[in-house]
Protein backbone atom coordinates (compact mmCIF):
# COMPACT_ATOMS: atom_id res chain seq x y z
CA UNK A 1 0.00 0.00 0.00
CA UNK A 2 1.28 3.44 -0.94
CA UNK A 3 -0.19 6.80 -0.03
CA UNK A 4 0.80 9.80 -2.12
CA UNK A 5 0.57 13.49 -1.26
CA UNK A 6 1.37 16.18 -3.83
CA UNK A 7 2.47 19.72 -3.07
CA UNK A 8 4.00 22.70 -4.82
CA UNK A 9 1.19 23.79 -7.09
CA UNK A 10 0.12 27.40 -7.45
CA UNK A 11 -0.35 30.36 -9.74
CA UNK A 12 2.52 31.41 -12.01
CA UNK A 13 2.92 33.65 -15.03
CA UNK A 14 3.68 32.21 -18.43
CA UNK A 15 7.39 31.53 -18.77
CA UNK A 16 7.76 30.87 -15.07
CA UNK A 17 8.65 27.73 -13.15
CA UNK A 18 7.19 25.51 -10.47
CA UNK A 19 8.45 22.41 -8.73
CA UNK A 20 5.92 19.80 -7.69
CA UNK A 21 6.68 17.23 -5.03
CA UNK A 22 4.97 13.95 -4.26
CA UNK A 23 5.70 12.37 -0.89
CA UNK A 24 4.99 8.68 -0.50
CA UNK A 25 4.34 6.53 2.53
CA UNK A 26 5.06 2.83 2.64
CA UNK A 27 8.21 0.77 2.80
CA UNK A 28 8.60 -0.15 -0.86
CA UNK A 29 8.64 3.19 -2.65
CA UNK A 30 11.71 2.17 -4.63
CA UNK A 31 9.74 -0.75 -6.06
CA UNK A 32 7.30 1.48 -7.93
CA UNK A 33 7.49 3.16 -11.27
CA UNK A 34 6.25 6.70 -10.66
CA UNK A 35 4.33 8.96 -12.97
CA UNK A 36 2.86 12.42 -13.18
CA UNK A 37 -0.48 12.98 -14.91
CA UNK A 38 -2.60 16.09 -15.36
CA UNK A 39 -6.21 16.94 -16.03
CA UNK A 40 -7.30 20.25 -17.48
CA UNK A 41 -10.90 21.48 -17.17
CA UNK A 42 -13.15 19.65 -19.58
CA UNK A 43 -10.41 17.28 -20.69
CA UNK A 44 -9.38 13.74 -19.88
CA UNK A 45 -6.46 13.04 -17.60
CA UNK A 46 -3.24 12.65 -19.54
CA UNK A 47 0.24 11.29 -18.92
CA UNK A 48 2.94 13.91 -18.38
CA UNK A 49 6.12 12.12 -17.26
CA UNK A 50 7.32 8.87 -15.72
CA UNK A 51 10.43 7.55 -14.01
CA UNK A 52 11.80 4.09 -13.39
CA UNK A 53 12.63 2.51 -10.03
CA UNK A 54 16.17 3.81 -9.86
CA UNK A 55 15.54 7.06 -11.68
CA UNK A 56 17.82 6.07 -14.51
CA UNK A 57 15.05 6.02 -17.10
CA UNK A 58 12.53 8.79 -17.73
CA UNK A 59 9.84 9.34 -20.32
CA UNK A 60 7.89 12.47 -21.23
CA UNK A 61 4.83 13.46 -23.17
CA UNK A 62 5.77 15.38 -26.30
CA UNK A 63 3.94 18.45 -25.00
CA UNK A 64 6.34 18.84 -22.05
CA UNK A 65 9.57 17.38 -23.41
CA UNK A 66 12.46 19.80 -22.91
CA UNK A 67 10.52 21.89 -20.38
CA UNK A 68 9.67 19.46 -17.57
CA UNK A 69 12.00 17.17 -15.62
CA UNK A 70 10.95 14.27 -13.43
CA UNK A 71 13.24 12.97 -10.71
CA UNK A 72 13.03 10.90 -7.55
CA UNK A 73 14.79 10.50 -4.25
CA UNK A 74 14.13 6.99 -2.97
CA UNK A 75 15.69 7.74 0.42
CA UNK A 76 13.18 10.54 0.91
CA UNK A 77 10.37 8.59 -0.79
CA UNK A 78 9.65 11.58 -2.96
CA UNK A 79 9.20 12.18 -6.67
CA UNK A 80 9.53 15.64 -8.20
CA UNK A 81 8.36 17.41 -11.32
CA UNK A 82 10.36 20.50 -12.23
CA UNK A 83 8.32 22.58 -14.65
CA UNK A 84 10.02 25.36 -16.59
CA UNK A 85 8.87 27.67 -19.39
CA UNK A 86 5.28 27.16 -18.31
CA UNK A 87 2.49 27.91 -20.74
CA UNK A 88 -1.19 28.67 -20.13
CA UNK A 89 -2.01 25.28 -21.67
CA UNK A 90 -0.13 23.62 -18.79
CA UNK A 91 -2.93 24.74 -16.47
CA UNK A 92 -4.37 21.62 -14.87
CA UNK A 93 -4.64 19.57 -11.72
CA UNK A 94 -1.46 17.52 -11.49
CA UNK A 95 -1.47 14.04 -9.97
CA UNK A 96 1.33 11.71 -9.06
CA UNK A 97 0.77 7.98 -9.33
CA UNK A 98 2.55 4.74 -8.49
CA UNK A 99 2.70 1.66 -10.71
CA UNK A 100 3.66 -1.52 -8.90
CA UNK A 101 3.07 -3.93 -11.78
CA UNK A 102 5.33 -2.77 -14.57
CA UNK A 103 9.11 -2.73 -14.76
CA UNK A 104 9.22 0.10 -17.28
CA UNK A 105 7.47 3.46 -17.50
CA UNK A 106 4.02 3.15 -19.03
CA UNK A 107 1.68 5.93 -20.04
CA UNK A 108 -1.57 4.05 -19.47
CA UNK A 109 -3.50 5.50 -16.56
CA UNK A 110 -5.09 2.18 -15.62
CA UNK A 111 -1.68 0.61 -14.91
CA UNK A 112 -1.11 2.95 -11.99
CA UNK A 113 -2.44 1.55 -8.74
CA UNK A 114 -2.10 4.47 -6.35
CA UNK A 115 -2.90 8.14 -6.83
CA UNK A 116 -2.47 11.36 -4.93
CA UNK A 117 -5.23 13.89 -4.41
CA UNK A 118 -3.82 16.31 -6.96
CA UNK A 119 -2.40 19.81 -6.86
CA UNK A 120 -3.62 22.75 -8.96
CA UNK A 121 -1.25 24.49 -11.34
CA UNK A 122 -2.50 27.66 -12.99
CA UNK A 123 -0.44 29.50 -15.60
CA UNK A 124 -1.59 33.01 -16.47
CA UNK A 125 -0.87 34.63 -19.82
Amino acid sequence: QVQLVESGGGLVQAGGSLRLSCAASGRTFSGYVMGWFRQAPGKEREFVAGISYSGAYTYYADSVKGRFTISRDNAKKTVYLQMNSLKPEDTAVYYCAADGRDRVVVTTESRYDYWGQGTQVTVSS
